[in-house]
């Protein structure tokens, strides 16, 4: 027996939203941006890497973060008493590291995901969801859910202060599409959360729930241009901008052709930009093509909101 599981790249803190809205997307073209784990019944337990990315990983298995997700797996089966197997993981790593496109993310959540569908699903989503963010904080430094939650669950999610519930379903504009370029550079989670304040302003404090929470009111009334009105994140871009080789110029020229919005995804260095016609998305990928990205390794797509989130494959 084996399952293979896909799991899709995501946009954490979607500017305004900052650990708490994550969106899981998918490019138009059907190229599967994201991971794929493979789970198979092995004489005993392995891991084996594969993809375009393999090579930015930990030589050694036992630094991978798929090769944690099994012991912790393992770990929780012995908790309910359930009998646990030997296996193969095969990680597909389709996605760049440092990307912020919630790589680790992808991984965590193949990985899991594949695992519980293996073992004809033993955890609760909300079970499983935990364990996600319990990776994620291995890997990042802190608990936030905003990569794992939309990758797992798919569509936009805002995470909520309860253990039980970790997060909801917003309604998001599915008609919009949301151009993801990675210029080809990496920036550690850590390392942007380091050149972050250690506080806020009250008046930052305010205009960061203000917009927010207008954001999520906009999405349930399906009102789109009260959605992108106030789309400013206070909270990370103006500090890592500095980070990202050609940001602020990209920015301004793509809300200078009309643009809904553009952010930086996750904690960089991709960007994003969102529009409401496919054609005039292709235009600004082109030009995002030509003008952001910094290495070979760079790629630009156009997506829109990936309602689905893992998925056997």
């Amino acid at each position: 027996m084996s399952v293979s599981v896909f799991a899709p790249a995501s946009i954490g803190n979607v500017s305004i939203g900052f650990d708490v809205l994550g969106m899981a997307v998918k490019p138009v073209d059907g190229t599967l941006l994201g991971d794929v784990v493979s789970v198979a019944v092995a004489e005993q337990d392995d891991l084996a890497v594969v993809g375009n990315f393999a090579d930015k990983l930990p030589a050694n298995r036992e630094d991978n973060i798929v090769w944690h997700c099994l012991a912790l797996f393992n770990r929780e089966l012995a908790k309910k008493s359930l009998p646990v197997q030997s296996v193969k993981l095969t990680l597909d790593k389709k996605m760049p590291v440092g990307s912020g496109l919630g790589s680790s993310a992808c991984s965590v959540v193949a990985a899991l995901d594949g695992l519980n569908k293996f073992y004809q699903q033993p955890f609760s989503q909300p079970e499983l969801l935990k364990m996600m963010g319990e990776m994620e904080a291995q890997i990042s430094g802190s608990l936030h859910y905003d990569n794992v939650a939309p990758c797992y669950l798919g569509g936009l999610q805002l995470m909520l202060p309860d253990q039980n519930m970790i997060s909801q379903t917003v309604p998001g504009f599915a008609d919009c599409y949301y151009i993801m370029a990675y210029p080809g550079i990496n920036v550690s989670t850590k390392a942007a959360r380091e050149v972050l304040p250690n506080s806020y302003s009250r008046a930052e404090l305010i205009q960061y729930g203000q917009r927010l929470a207008s954001f999520i009111d906009a999405c349930h009334r399906g009102d789109k241009a009260q959605a992108f009105s106030a789309f400013d994140d206070v909270v990370a871009e103006p500090y890592r901008k500095d980070l990202l080789p050609g940001f602020e110029q990209a920015r301004d020229y793509l809300l200078a052709q009309g643009s809904l919005a553009v952010g930086i995804s996750g904690s960089g260095p991709t960007l994003f930009c969102v529009c409401q016609e496919l054609a005039r998305a292709q235009e600004l990928a082109e030009w995002l093509q030509e003008n952001y990205l910094q290495t070979e390794l760079g790629f630009v797509h156009v997506c829109q909101l990936d309602q689905q989130g893992s998925t056997l494959v």
